[in-house]
């Protein structure tokens, strides 16, 4: 593979990614949210809680934070398949549908996105373990969120979402979420007396 081709196919995984900028989280049009936030801000969000699971449960931060950026890329493919649909629905598996995103890229760049995203799926892994409880605590706090902007059909997304948690760090986060208010950083520090 010449190093234009791998770099043409690298950035043809980029600008694929690039789609889950315009794709929404599907599931929250049955809450009755007009406008879910995208896949991507999802992704981000969820990387971020991940680094800081990662901290909380000694896993590598850096790796579960690539964990969660990978593990919803295969949407611009398959969609946002919401949890109702699965039902009625096959999709091809995950690592399926990410090698043949990556086929084109270096194969030091598919091999790298490959093996994040089977570790992943296979959820061995404690960096596995973390980015799952990312991805469904990132679901609950966009649930709380919405709930405060008034959706009122949100108990069901938090309730499944802190089910499937299984640290507990996970378990403290979500508690805060629960009972915090979304807004509560806009408030100055209170200044020592």
């Amino acid at each position: 593979m010449s190093d234009d081709h791998g770099a043409a196919g690298a950035m043809s995984f980029v600008f694929e990614a690039g789609v889950l900028k315009r794709a929404a989280r599907t599931g929250w049009w049955f809450a009755g949210v007009k406008h879910p936030e995208s896949i991507a801000e999802h992704s981000f969000r969820t990387g971020l809680i991940g680094m800081m699971l990662a901290a909380m449960e000694g896993a590598d931060p850096a790796r579960v934070s690539m964990l969660c950026l990978l593990h919803d890329t295969q949407e611009t493919r398959i969609t946002d398949i919401p949890h109702i649909a699965k039902r009625y629905l096959t999709a091809a598996p995950n690592t399926a549908v990410t090698a043949d995103q990556v086929a084109a890229c270096p194969p030091a760049v598919a091999d790298i996105i490959t093996a994040a995203v089977a570790e992943y799926e296979a959820g061995e892994s404690l960096e596995a373990v973390v980015a799952r409880d990312a991805d469904k605590l990132e679901c609950l706090v966009q649930a709380v969120e919405y709930r405060h902007q008034g959706v009122d059909n949100v108990q069901r997304w938090i309730d499944s979402s802190r089910a499937a948690l299984t640290t507990t760090s996970a378990h403290r986060l979500a508690d805060a979420a629960l009972s915090g208010q979304p807004l509560a950083w806009l408030n100055p520090p209170r200044q020592p007396e």
